[in-house]
C-alpha cells in the first residue's frame, strides 16, 4: 500500500514537470515571437526615419519664413481674444510611448486657462484620450495620418476644413517638435487670423498689393504651412520613439528568453534525473 502510495506521488510530481516544461516552452515560443515582431518594427521604423526627417527638414524652410515675416511684422495674437481654437496634432498609431499622452496633457493645460476653447484633433490617438475629458470643446477631428510623413496637399485639406468654422481671433497648434532621435518635447505653434495680420504694425514695411484679400491669403497659407511642420515634426518624434521603444522592448525580450531558457533547462534535467532516479531504483527492487 505504501509503495503504490510512494509511486503514486512520484508520477504525479513527473506528470507536474512535465506541465512545467510545457508551459515554459509555450511562453518561451511567444516571447521568441514577440521579439520578431519587435524587431522587425525597430527595422521599419529605422529606414523611415530618413524620409521623416527630410519631410521635416522641408517643412520647417516654409515654417520659418512664416516666422520671420510675422516677426518682422510684429504680428501678435490679441491678449484677451474673442474665440480661441485649439489644433492637436498627433496620428493614429501607437506603439510609440508617451507621443500621444503628452499632446493630450498639454492640451488639456490650455483648456484650463481657456475652458471655453474649441478643439481640432488631427488624429485618432489625441481625440481617443481627449473624448474622455474634454468632449464638449471637440468641434472637428481628422484620422488616416500619420501613415507616411505627411504632404502640403493633407495640410491643405485640413488647413481648409478648418477655414469653414469660422475665424478666431487666437488659433494655436500643439505638438510634438522633434529635438534629437531620444528626444521631443510638446510645442506651440500660433496662427494669426486675417484680421490680426492686417493690424500688424510693421505690416507696412512689405511692398503688398492693395488688395483686401491678402490678409485672408497670407493667414490661409500660414496656417497650412503650421500644420504641414506640425506634422511632420510630430511624424519624425513618433518614428523615432518607435524606433526606440521596440529597440527597449526587443532587449526586454532577449533578457527574458535568457531567463526562460534556464529555467527550461534546469527544469528539464530535474524530469531527467527524477527519471533516472526511478528507473535505478526501479532495477534496484528488481535484485
Amino acid at each position: 500500500m505504501y509503495t503504490l502510495g510512494l509511486q503514486a506521488i512520484r508520477t504525479a510530481g513527473i506528470s507536474r514537470n512535465y506541465a512545467t516544461l510545457r508551459e515554459i516552452e509555450t511562453r518561451l515560443k511567444s516571447i521568441k515571437n514577440i521579439e520578431k515582431i519587435t524587431n522587425t518594427m525597430k527595422v521599419v521604423a529605422s529606414t523611415r526615419m530618413g524620409k521623416a526627417q527630410r519631410a521635416m527638414a522641408s517643412s520647417r524652410a516654409f515654417s520659418e519664413g512664416d516666422k520671420d515675416f510675422f516677426a518682422t511684422a510684429e504680428t501678435a495674437s490679441p491678449e484677451s481674444p474673442d474665440k480661441t481654437l485649439i489644433i492637436a496634432v498627433s496620428s493614429d498609431k501607437g506603439l510609440c510611448g508617451s507621443i500621444h499622452s503628452q499632446i493630450a496633457k498639454a492640451t488639456r493645460a490650455k483648456l484650463l486657462e481657456t475652458p471655453d476653447a474649441d478643439v481640432v484633433t488631427v488624429g485618432d490617438k489625441i481625440k481617443a484620450q481627449l473624448l474622455r475629458t474634454s468632449s464638449e470643446n471637440l468641434v472637428l477631428s481628422f484620422n488616416g495620418v500619420g501613415k507616411e510623413a505627411p504632404t502640403f496637399w493633407e495640410a491643405s485639406l485640413i488647413a481648409d476644413e478648418i477655414s469653414k468654422l469660422g475665424e478666431y481671433s487666437k488659433v494655436e497648434i500643439l505638438y510634438n517638435k522633434f529635438v534629437s532621435g531620444v528626444s521631443f518635447e510638446p510645442s506651440v505653434f500660433p496662427s494669426f487670423s486675417p484680421i490680426t495680420i492686417e493690424e500688424s504694425p510693421k505690416l507696412s514695411e512689405f511692398e503688398l498689393e492693395e488688395d483686401q484679400q491678402i490678409p485672408t491669403s497670407l493667414s490661409q497659407i500660414s496656417l497650412t504651412n503650421s500644420i504641414l511642420n506640425a506634422m511632420a515634426e510630430g511624424y519624425a518624434s513618433e518614428i523615432s520613439a518607435r524606433r526606440n521603444a521596440m529597440d527597449n522592448a526587443s532587449k526586454n525580450a532577449g533578457d527574458m528568453i535568457s531567463k526562460y531558457s534556464i529555467l527550461y533547462n534546469r527544469t528539464r534535467q530535474a524530469v531527467i534525473t527524477n527519471e533516472l532516479v526511478d528507473i535505478i531504483t526501479g532495477a534496484s527492487s528488481l535484485d
